[in-house]
């Protein structure tokens, strides 16, 4: 092959990736690869406006020094708390307690004002605004079917799926999780331009209400729902629900998947700085209350962050309402990539992590050791 056919093999492949890039979700997996803290980036996003009167939390003088658990020493050289967080990938980490900010770190150059991606932390707004939609009318209880909100639906199964079957991942939907197969529903939801579309091919699999699985589809179909019952776009109604009231101090953003579509990715892909994502801890600590105005209703939120199932994620925490629940009243909100929102109202305590992947670590259960060392101090 001369130099001028190889040159033209190099631009018909160069074309081919542009086609698969611009029009294929799969093009789109190959080209980006795997999820990453930057990919809020890298899809259009609908603007959430701050309050005009931010709340701030308070500052300790001196921030407290932590120690790395027993437990999750894997090496016998010794490290500071701080070259763990590096080690193990993390961009960001907060500890607040009693409103006070007691730790506060950010690496890899990222700091208070960088924009954390939240990945499937964005299910637990979701739910909120399920039980704020159901609170103001717009809802009549979670007993209601998809079908009566969604008729499309009917011919695909969803006529027994209820929203507490939404809620608590139990639809039995045929709809693979997978995060490395870019045929599967997950990447097509991700990576895709059109989910409205493909929520209409969703078929269920299995009798609702039976079995837990854990499946991002179900959080897609809760918020069409919220949508559509409210006439609000779901970025609008979380500004006026809980961004603005709550005192966001910054502007967020939530990806949609195309500026043709406009549907918003709702179960992932809320965008905002750590302290913020901190105050929608602080709002479920306080049961839903913000400075003495109910935001979220009071049941709603004790409903979130109770056991009321045998649903059991892959770390065999409890899932009810979009959030893990543990046994000793602590909850949280969980993200691809190890974003966390952890919240021990008995200790009064609100921890964050936001980072670059998991690196094989269970956070809640580093949450729950250093709570029991913060006590002691």
């Amino acid at each position: 092959m001369n130099k001028k056919q190889n040159l033209s093999v190099w631009i018909i492949y160069l074309l081919l990736i542009m086609t698969l890039f611009s029009s294929c979700h799969v093009g789109r997996f190959f080209y980006w690869n795997f999820a990453d803290v930057n990919d809020y980036k890298k899809f259009p996003a609908y603007e959430i406006k701050k309050a005009d009167e931010p709340f701030k939390f308070f500052e300790a003088k001196h921030q407290i020094s932590l120690r790395i658990p027993n437990k999750f020493k894997n090496t016998d050289k010794e490290i500071s708390f701080d070259q763990f967080l590096i080690k193990h990938k993390t961009i960001a980490f907060l500890i607040i307690r009693n409103d006070t900010i007691i730790f506060e770190k950010y690496f890899k150059g990222h700091s208070k004002v960088s924009i954390m991606p939240s990945f499937s932390v964005s299910k637990a707004f979701v739910s909120a605004l399920t039980g704020i939609a159901i609170e103001d009318g717009f809802i009549r209880n979670t007993d209601q079917k998809v079908t009566e909100f969604l008729p499309e639906l009917s011919k695909n199964g969803f006529d027994k799926v209820s929203i507490e079957n939404l809620l608590n991942m139990r639809t039995g939907l045929k709809f693979s999780e997978v995060y490395l197969n870019p045929f599967a529903e997950t990447g097509k939801f991700y990576y895709g331009r059109n989910l409205k579309k493909y929520v209409r091919k969703l078929k269920v699999k299995e009798i609702p209400g039976e079995k837990y699985e854990y499946q991002s589809g179900n959080t897609q179909i809760l918020a069409e729902i919220i949508e559509k019952t409210s006439g609000k776009k779901l970025p609008d109604y979380l500004q006026e629900k809980i961004w603005k009231p709550i005192g966001m101090e910054y502007d967020a953003s939530w990806n949609y998947d195309s500026k043709k579509s406009g549907m918003i990715k709702a179960f992932c892909c809320l965008n905002a700085r750590a302290r913020d994502f901190a105050k929608f801890g602080r709002l479920y600590l306080n049961n839903g209350n913000w400075n003495g105005k109910q935001i979220v209703p009071a049941d709603w939120v004790a409903r979130s962050t109770s056991v009321i199932n045998d649903s059991k994620d892959s770390q065999d925490y409890s899932y009810t309402y979009q959030w893990r629940v543990i046994g000793n009243a602590s909850f949280f909100a969980k993200g691809l990539l190890g974003q966390y929102i952890y919240v021990d109202p008995v200790k009064n305590l609100i921890f964050l992590r936001f980072g670059e992947s998991y690196a094989k670590t269970d956070w809640a259960d580093l949450f729950l050791c250093l709570s029991k060392q913060i006590e002691s101090k």
